[in-house]
């Protein structure tokens, strides 16, 4: 029996040594992070961002690769397909991995099961913006303009299954009104448009539309996380100012095929929360229009969870759910 159990001491031993070796070695070559978006957006300026820290504290290069197509999904495809070996990560998004395979007719994906969450890198939220001819000083009066209305308003976004436009829909289902939906191909042209008066509303990035309410051509009513935001700290959040329990925020976070070994992903998961919580990386975070979090991977996996189950109704509510 004692040299049994010497034998199984021996053995947990030798397991022990080489988990600890696995996770000593890795990483051993460059990490390749695809955003599944093309470059220059704000999901790409963030990853570039972190990656460049994270590169430094795992003591290999990580590499951006853009991916871009079919709204974000394509590249989040091939991190799906990926081997789970933490050298194919993903910088994921509320599109690709929440608001996509809700209205896709056959997602490529399952978000939850095909993906190891790592970190949430940052939240982005949106302000609500009026051109100046709509008379509404607050939500509320906002609200009862577009209840005397009667579906003579609209409001503008991004691109159709964007956050701009869910967020346009949660307000039309909170509020009990009924605004339509007016999409362009990316924020550049929205912007215009309501700046032009095409449009009476939108909801869009707070780092676009603030530059505009400081020059006194759009007038801000609100942002949409649910703690007000540190760009604009005077502005009331949707849900203080009419609507509880509003929220509609855009984020980003790391993430890497499913089965990715444990250690492996504690230790990205560390170096991630190491990452965020550099002055200089939320600096640069915060010039970019988000607001730095850093999490563990659990954290992660609850919150894209959640998202799910926040969206799925409102995206049902506005008929596009891709069972509808």
């Amino acid at each position: 029996m004692k040299k049994i159990a010497a034998r199984w001491a021996a053995a947990l031993l030798s397991a022990a040594f080489l988990s600890g070796a696995a996770l000593a070695q890795y990483p051993n070559k460059t990490i390749k992070v695809i955003v599944p978006y093309p470059p220059g957006g704000p999901t790409d300026v963030q990853a570039r961002v972190v990656a460049q820290k994270l590169g430094e504290q795992l003591g290999q290069s990580v590499v951006i690769e853009n991916r871009g197509g079919a709204g974000g999904m394509l590249g989040s495809q091939v991190v799906a397909q990926a081997a789970p070996d933490g050298y194919t990560l993903l910088m994921g998004a509320s599109g690709p991995q929440a608001l996509g395979p809700l209205m896709a007719k056959e997602p490529p994906y399952d978000p939850l099961k095909d993906f190891t969450p790592l970190s949430l890198v940052s939240y982005s939220p949106l302000m609500l913006v009026l051109n100046p001819k709509v008379q509404a000083k607050n939500v509320q009066e906002l609200i009862t303009l577009a209840k005397q209305k009667h579906g003579g308003m609209n409001y503008g976004s991004f691109g159709n299954g964007t956050m701009a436009h869910l967020a346009g829909e949660l307000f039309n289902s909170m509020a009990g009104v009924k605004t339509t939906h007016v999409p362009y191909k990316g924020s550049a042209p929205a912007m215009v448009a309501l700046l032009g008066g095409e449009i009476d509303f939108m909801f869009d990035t707070v780092i676009t539309a603030l530059p505009h309410v400081k020059a006194g051509k759009l007038n801000a009513l609100a942002v949409t996380k649910g703690t007000r935001s540190s760009a604009a700290p005077d502005l009331p959040t949707v849900a203080e100012a009419a609507l509880p329990g509003f929220e509609a925020v855009s984020w980003i976070g790391l993430m890497g095929p499913a089965g990715l070994p444990r250690d492996v992903v504690d230790r990205i998961s560390g170096e991630m929360v190491k990452v965020l919580a550099d002055p200089a990386v939320r600096a640069r975070l915060e010039a970019a229009g988000a607001e730095p979090v850093g999490s563990d991977a659990a954290t992660f996996a609850k919150h894209m969870q959640g998202e799910l189950v926040r969206w799925e109704p409102v995206v049902k509510a506005a008929g596009l759910l891709r069972s509808q």
